[in-house]
């Protein structure tokens, strides 16, 4: 057994995670020279592509934006089979990106990091994992990701007697569902490509739907060569304009309400519709995010759709379609049959709002009523600590001992999303209040990220300095920046993950950055070009 306190090995930078953001990281870094460990507590590569394997895992970002940038032959050199491809594509993808790249030699995969402390005495940090390991660093940079950290948290779930999975760690090999009873729990983005793909093989499927979702048709063509040829082509084009845009993705908003007559503004909206991607959600008009009539009359064409192929069922449109929120303040997942999965007759629909879930039991899932749905699998879809989970449930001390998830548990603050005041070479990815996951192409906010920190830990370097750190002010202005952006939305006073409203107890915070991607970029930019007042560094 490894003395705790005793390094294994000593390196200039660990990073936390082997996804789209990790694998980025670990190459510029080493890039620039610096040593480096890499750790994953997946088997192999991909972040959340090699934990999500469940049924109907898939983009709903196109391909050929969902991909690096920083390289035109790496871009170039792969090709999709379809506009938005599955989870074995992906996977695929990303294993090609780190053999292409020779990461796997620094990444210890199958390992947790367990804990983190700064020793202020020497200006490093010590990282321990589950494996033994205790490794000492000048940076530590995390990249686990903004959905990383699944919820268990249904009361009896270790006592069923049949099959459990969690969409989060579904089983490599999958599941035999073939003509058997299965439950499924959670009516989100994952839960609907779960249930449309899974409706057809089962003997009887029951879906406990707790959320309603507004839901866009997917439509999934598959690529000919030119197709592949025509968007390789757009590469510089791409790699222009996506990183700019207000949601990293190739569109933007282009129509603006009050110019259009309420014929025009119809016919917009069915065109985009018919698009079959979340054009609808990011690039029809942008006021639905802080105009509530506007809200209102894209919420109803959405749910007109919705209910139109519901058959205006009375028990499905109440349970399915959303009438508390307005389209796009929450997450709109793409899909792809779903609704009409319900008029099968071997599919029936529970209404959790009206008779929640009170326990899983041996034998099935009891209602709140005492109903009991016997069940031989049980499939949980039901979502993630958002943003702060990944590092919450690491013992990470910053200055004077001070723990990260006591202090997210009072507040959750952080400086433009890439470092914390107290936490010093703490360099973070995809955490709170910067944009992740909530409108934001996750490819695009990962590589800005990722490479304002290379730039951060170059220029700290080229000025032989060792320490970098947010200042109490600096995180005080970027926290009501932010407050004072994720406000003047309606996003701010809905109940969502988005909110941390999924966890009790989670202080209330929109979590993600919404101002733009392309705003947020050039405010990370502008805070390098006039020498990171917001930071101290030492």
């Amino acid at each position: 057994m490894n003395d705790p306190t005793t390094p294994t090995r000593t390196v200039d930078a660990v990073v936390l995670g082997a996804g789209v953001a990790g694998l980025y990281q670990l190459h510029q870094l080493r890039e620039q020279g610096l040593t480096v460990q890499a750790f994953d507590a997946a088997g192999d590569v991909g972040g959340t592509w090699w934990w999500n394997r469940y049924p109907g895992a898939r983009f709903d970002s196109e391909g050929y934006i969902y991909q690096y940038l920083f390289d035109e032959k790496l871009y170039k050199d792969w090709s999709w089979s379809q506009k938005f491809p599955g989870q074995p594509e992906i996977e695929s993808w990303l294993h090609y990106v780190a053999d292409r790249l020779d990461l796997r030699r620094d990444i210890r995969f199958d390992t947790r990091v367990t804990a983190a402390h700064f020793d202020e005495d020497r200006d490093r940090w010590l990282v321990r994992t589950d494996r033994g390991d205790v490794v000492d660093c000048q940076f530590f940079v995390s990249c686990a990701g903004m959905l990383s950290a699944p919820l268990h948290n249904i009361e009896g779930a270790q006592d069923f007697a049949g099959q459990l999975a969690y969409s989060s760690s579904y089983p490599a090999e999958g599941l035999d569902l073939a003509g058997k009873r299965v439950g499924v729990i959670g009516v989100g983005a994952t839960g609907i490509q779960i249930i449309q793909t899974i409706a057809p093989e089962v003997g009887h499927l029951t879906v406990f739907a707790r959320g309603p979702q507004y839901a866009l048709p997917m439509k999934n063509p598959s690529y000919s060569t030119e197709d592949k040829e025509r968007y390789h082509a757009r590469f510089d084009e791409l790699r222009e304009t996506i990183p700019h845009t207000f949601t990293g993705f190739e569109y933007d908003f282009e129509h603006v309400w009050a110019d259009n007559t309420p014929e025009q503004r119809r016919a917009i909206l069915e065109e985009i519709y018919a698009d079959g991607s979340l054009k609808l959600w990011l690039a029809s008009f942008g006021e639905m995010f802080f105009d509530q009539e506007v809200s209102d009359e894209i919420s109803e064409f959405v749910r007109e759709k919705m209910r139109a192929r519901l058959r205006h069922d009375p028990h499905l449109v109440e349970t399915l379609v959303p009438t508390d929120y307005g389209f796009g303040t929450h997450r709109v997942p793409l899909e792809n049959g779903y609704f009409e999965v319900y008029h099968r007759d071997n599919v029936d629909l529970v209404n959790c709002r009206t008779n929640a879930v009170a326990r899983i039991r041996p034998e099935g899932v009891e209602l709140a009523d005492g109903t009991v749905h016997e069940l031989d699998v049980l499939i949980l879809a039901t979502g993630f600590d958002a943003g702060t989970g990944a590092l919450t449930r690491i013992d990470i001390r910053g200055r004077d001992g001070r723990s990260l998830a006591e202090e997210w548990g009072r507040d959750i603050r952080t400086t433009m999303g890439l470092a914390k005041h107290g936490y010093p070479n703490l360099l973070t990815t995809a955490t709170p209040l910067a944009p992740s996951a909530a409108l934001c192409n996750m490819t695009t906010c990962l590589q800005q990220q990722t490479e304002w920190i290379t730039e951060a830990i170059a220029a700290l370097r080229a000025e032989g300095k060792s320490v970098i750190e947010p200042t109490a002010e600096g995180e005080d202005a970027w926290v009501a920046h932010h407050e004072e952006t994720a406000g003047a939305t309606l996003v701010a006073n809905t109940t969502s993950w988005y909110l941390g409203s999924n966890v009790p107890g989670k202080p209330r915070r929109v979590l993600s950055y919404i101002g733009g991607v392309g705003t947020y970029r050039q405010k990370c930019a502008d805070e390098a070009a006039h020498g990171y007042p917001a930071f101290t560094r030492t």
